[in-house]
């Protein structure tokens, strides 16, 4: 099916490009979304008409989230989550957990500017990207700790869970180093064995 795009679509085309899309695409989420038109003459011409105000409405939309962008770029939420000793997640976080966090810090965006191909299932800092018009993208930082404490560690660079395994390392080397000692001198005390 060709439509005429009325906005810039990420991997399709710009402003005016007449382009071959599938039929379920086009019927589902171009057309009703108002990103395009179907591509027949009176579309082309009604097109042809509007097309000042349309990238006038473009422009003034790429302006706002310019400005929007400015407040938001390199913005830090802090997300406390459950996690396992290896910094696995019980659950994940999602863009909608992510648009949660910013609206509560008193930037709301909508669930679907974020974008995250795979929900996180990690603890850490994850970059993630806000798409806030198809013109401006944006990163922002999701600290996914078990924490405050820990999100204030991880913000600071520390790698809480090499920290935490080079811990319980030492401990174990130390409660070893303990439990030959006290072998050695229980074998002291026993003296020589006798045959």
């Amino acid at each position: 099916m060709d439509v005429i795009l009325l906005e810039r679509v990420e991997s399709l085309g710009v402003i005016g490009d007449v382009v071959k899309v599938k039929n379920g695409f086009a019927r589902n989420y171009l057309l009703p979304q108002g990103k395009a038109l179907l591509a027949t003459d009176t579309n082309r011409k009604r097109f042809e008409r509007e097309r000042a105000a349309i990238e006038a409405r473009n422009e003034k939309a790429r302006a706002a989230a310019v400005g929007e962008a400015q407040g938001l770029e390199g913005a830090s939420y802090v997300l406390i989550r459950q996690a396992g000793e290896t910094g696995q997640l019980y659950g994940s976080v999602s863009a909608r957990d992510i648009a949660t966090a910013a609206a509560a810090a008193g930037h709301p965006i909508e669930r679907r500017h974020v974008l995250l191909n795979n929900p996180i299932k990690a603890l850490g800092m994850h970059d993630v990207q806000v798409r806030l018009h198809p013109e401006v993208t944006i990163k922002v930082q999701v600290n996914v700790a078990r924490s405050p404490d820990e999100a204030e560690r991880q913000a600071r660079g520390e790698n809480v869970i090499e920290t935490a395994l080079a811990a319980g390392r030492a401990q174990a080397d130390e409660q070893a180093q303990e439990l030959a000692a006290a072998a050695a001198e229980a074998s002291a005390e026993r003296g020589p064995a006798e045959d």
